[in-house]
């Protein structure tokens, strides 16, 4: 094994321990029986047996299973997309009911192939959750749409309680990472989304091990908070397959907590920084004190009403 392999050998701190118990299994099925895909899934995240076993959550994948792009870093498989489904936001909806969530998170795949890049369904599917689960607070990460700010404002008018968009890497790698997206077209709409919604927080994630240096990963810190940006997550790269990029280096744990101080001495109301951190992690826990409030008021709704709070997980 030559000193390269030796560098890039996974090292002990990422070993995942997996629990498919009954809850992991049932949520699973679940996702089945109502054709839905996540995130979890499809991405490979490395927190899928951690969250859909103890914590019960998960981040639901409209507009298909087939991205439009083919991002050097990213597992979701890429080819001609799916016909539209209008009745997938019904679907997402009811399976967050079953589930009892108190947070949801709804990603897409990029649909360069509609002219508004799939805001009108992603929409349709934040204000279906919210009408059959008022007490659930929900999180939306979108693509760039292309820079089309008239679907952005279509998405933004569903009134999420939190807008999220990965600026993935540091400006000198975005070309050979992610395709088609611009560092400084994220910028731009993470920065326009708090010119339409000033009050909703915005978001963004940052994968490291790419070949990045310590002080780019700052530079791009304090370009995400040029840009009003209010939360920040940051995670070790993780090579999905032979076919994608090769991780260059993996960073000690010391070494996100010290990138996490770094971002809170910067300004961002909350940072999460580990090596097995992704974008939706503790993503509940990230919801401004107007949608927290909102959700404590059903709670307590439930109770004045004498009712059960056991399928929701407050």
């Amino acid at each position: 094994m030559t000193k390269q392999e030796e560098h890039v050998r996974k090292p002990e701190w990422l070993k995942i321990k997996l629990n498919t118990n009954k809850s992991y299994n049932r949520l699973k099925k679940l996702m089945r029986d109502k054709r839905l895909n996540t995130v979890c899934e499809e991405a490979k995240c490395p927190n899928i047996h951690e969250c859909w076993s103890e914590r019960k959550t998960a981040t639901f994948m409209i507009l298909g299973d087939t991205c439009t792009r083919g991002c050097r870093f990213c597992a979701v498989k890429t080819g001609l997309p799916n016909e539209l489904d209008w009745d997938e936001p019904n679907r997402v909806a009811e399976s967050v009911e079953i589930m009892g969530l108190k947070h949801v998170v709804v990603t897409a795949v990029a649909r360069d192939d509609l002219n508004d890049g799939g805001a009108a369904v992603f929409a349709e599917t934040v204000r279906a959750t919210r009408k059959r689960n008022p007490g659930c607070t929900i999180e939306i990460l979108p693509s760039d749409m292309k820079g089309d700010y008239e679907s952005l404002h279509t998405l933004m008018d569903s009134k999420p309680d939190i807008f999220n968009h990965n600026i993935e890497t540091v400006r000198r790698l975005t070309k050979k990472v992610r395709a088609i997206a611009m560092y400084d077209r994220s910028l731009q709409l993470l920065e326009r989304v708090k010119e339409i919604a000033p009050n909703t927080p915005t978001k963004s994630s940052i994968m490291v091990g790419l070949g990045e240096t310590k002080e780019e990963l700052i530079e791009t810190m304090d370009d995400l908070r040029a840009h009003k940006v209010d939360i920040v997550t940051i995670g070790q790269y993780l090579q999905p397959t032979k076919k994608h990029l090769k991780v260059e280096r993996y960073l000690h744990p010391d070494e996100f907590e010290d990138l996490k101080q770094i971002a809170l001495d910067k300004g961002f109301t909350h940072c999460e920084s580990g090596p097995l951190v992704r974008s939706s992690y503790h993503a509940d826990e990230q919801v401004n004190a107007t949608s927290a409030q909102r959700r404590i008021q059903y709670m307590k709704g439930y109770e004045s009403q004498g009712e059960k709070l056991e399928k929701f997980n407050f």
